[in-house]
Order: structure tokens, then C-alpha cells, then sequence
């Protein structure tokens, strides 16, 4: 397993400038559909839910 991986890192024959634009593209688009933009749907619209009830519940220092 360990020797498999050496010689991945050591391929010279490694991706080019256009591939490593598709897949930054793919992650993007990943990302966008995992942490969401739209109203109500999406991790990132539970996790604003979350933060924003734990928020309500936290009362400020006494003094700040």
C-alpha cells in the first residue's frame, strides 16, 4: 500500500491546468449544493439555525 502511494506522489505524469480546472469546478459546485444558498435547505442554512438559537440563548457580560 505504502509503495502504491510513493509511486502516486512520484508520477510525473500528473494532471494538467485544465483538468485542475474541472475539478475545482466540481468542488465548487459540491460545495454550493452541500452549504446551500436557497431559503431553508442545505448544512449551511441548519447550521445559521443553530448558531443563531444558541446565540438567543447566551445573554451578554454583565457590564458589555
Amino acid at each position: 500500500m505504502l509503495s502504491s502511494i510513493t509511486r502516486f506522489l512520484r508520477d510525473e505524469e500528473g494532471a494538467t491546468a485544465i483538468e485542475y480546472g474541472i475539478i475545482a469546478g466540481l468542488m465548487a459546485t459540491i460545495l454550493i449544493a452541500v452549504f446551500g444558498t436557497g431559503t431553508g435547505s442545505g448544512l449551511g442554512q441548519i447550521l445559521n439555525g443553530i448558531f443563531v438559537a444558541i446565540g438567543n440563548k447566551v445573554t451578554p457580560a454583565a457590564g458589555g
